[in-house]
């Protein structure tokens, strides 16, 4: 994302959020937005594919309070494409666009959520006062690395416990043939544009000076005299690495978890980006989930329902547990089996709730259907509509 974008973007209106929503509403409309639109669920509709992508983008600026704070301030500064001086600043309004004030984003920005942001309105402050004096420019900043996204696939046992998995990842890293020199030979020279600094400056009226990076060095400060015919002279080359990521108990499918600094290596000293991982979850044949505990549906007999009694319920990788039905258990109730469920983010296990679904047979024995027959005559007078045909009529 660049900083145009992160400025000039409504994330409250995507998330359909007051901009003073709590964290807990920020957190409900996402989750919320984010299971209608899941590309999982909408099969082939790119629409949705991408507001997918554009409710991911706004909750991962409004879901981090720092994030948060830095597109408010900057929001209330340059929502409007203006610039107000306080006093002393030579008075009136100094409209700027957008596009030039930032010089379409900072070198090496971007990524995923507001890598393209940076460090923050430190930055743009930065860039926007020539702080350098006239011919100078301004020192070259450390570049953070790229934000890395990535994609799992766990079994429903694996998110339900927690998984150690490995991920093959592909980013910028500095060049292995130059060193990150950009020179075949490593020997780059400084260059003569901006000095090394990587920036130059140009009046931007009204005693303003805006700072851009250099043409001529693409903002690196240096210039290679042999460009390395790996990374052609720019230093970065694409770098391939497996890491082994620890994904936490209790992760749900389509969730998006963030590893701060696990993402790309910065540049010149600058810190690394951050990796984000969106977790697939396969479904399992017998278990759900429903919040922090499991669900399953155990059939039971016609007579084991009316009469009660004593049935087996499996339990995910356990000890089957025995579950005593009371008499006139109806067909649907859901029962909870207490610390049979997976483990909770406080170590306390969640519980299992178990629906009975009463098995209708399709074939009787003789002896069978005439037991049944003998039991419709001895509840003849029994009419389990009678209820329901009298609300009917009563509304």
């Amino acid at each position: 994302m660049s900083t145009k974008d992160f400025i000039e973007k409504d994330f409250y209106k995507v998330l359909g959020v007051p901009k003073d929503a709590t964290e807990a509403e920020i957190k409900k409309a996402y989750r919320k937005l984010a299971r209608e639109n899941h590309p999982d669920a909408n099969k082939g509709n790119a629409k949705a594919e991408e507001r997918f992508k554009e409710i991911s983008e706004a909750n991962d600026v409004l879901g981090d309070p720092k994030k948060r704070k830095e597109y408010d301030e900057a929001r209330a500064l340059f929502g409007n494409g203006g610039f107000r001086p306080g006093p002393g600043a030579g008075g009136g309004t100094f409209n700027f666009d957008l596009g030039d004030l930032f010089g379409g984003g900072a070198p090496g920005g971007g990524g995923a959520g507001a890598g393209g942001f940076g460090g923050g309105l430190g930055d743009v402050f930065g860039g926007l006062f020539n702080r350098g004096g006239a011919g100078t420019g301004t020192r070259t900043q450390p570049r953070r690395g790229q934000d890395i996204e990535s994609e799992v696939t766990l079994s429903f046992t694996e998110a339900v416990e927690g998984a150690t998995v490995p991920l093959r990842m592909s980013s910028q890293a500095a060049c292995k043939a130059c060193s990150g020199t950009g020179d075949k030979n490593g020997t780059p020279r400084v260059c003569p544009t901006c000095v090394g600094t990587g920036q130059v400056s140009r009046g931007g009226g009204g005693g303003f000076s805006l700072t851009d990076p250099c043409v001529d060095c693409k903002g690196r400060g240096l210039i290679a005299e042999t460009p390395c015919e790996v990374c052609h002279g720019s230093g970065r080359a694409k770098s391939s690495r497996t890491m082994q990521v620890r994904i936490p108990a209790g992760v749900s499918d389509g969730q998006r978890i963030r590893l701060r600094g696990k993402g790309a290596p910065g540049e010149r000293g600058g810190p690394a980006g951050d990796l984000y991982v969106v977790v697939h979850v396969d479904a399992h044949p017998v278990f759900g989930r429903r919040g922090e505990n499991l669900t399953v549906t155990v059939p039971v007999t016609l007579s084991e329902a009316a009469l009660g009694g004593e049935v087996r319920v499996p339990t995910l990788g356990g000890v089957p547990v025995t579950l005593k039905l009371p008499p006139g258990t109806p067909n649907g109730r859901t029962m909870r089996v207490r610390g049979k469920g997976p483990a909770r983010k406080d170590g306390t296990p969640g519980d299992l709730l178990v629906t009975v679904e009463v098995a209708v047979p399709t074939t009787l024995s003789p002896a069978a259907k005439e037991a049944l027959e003998a039991y419709r005559e001895a509840t003849a007078d029994l009419d389990p509509r009678a209820e329901l045909f009298k609300a009917a009529k009563g509304a």
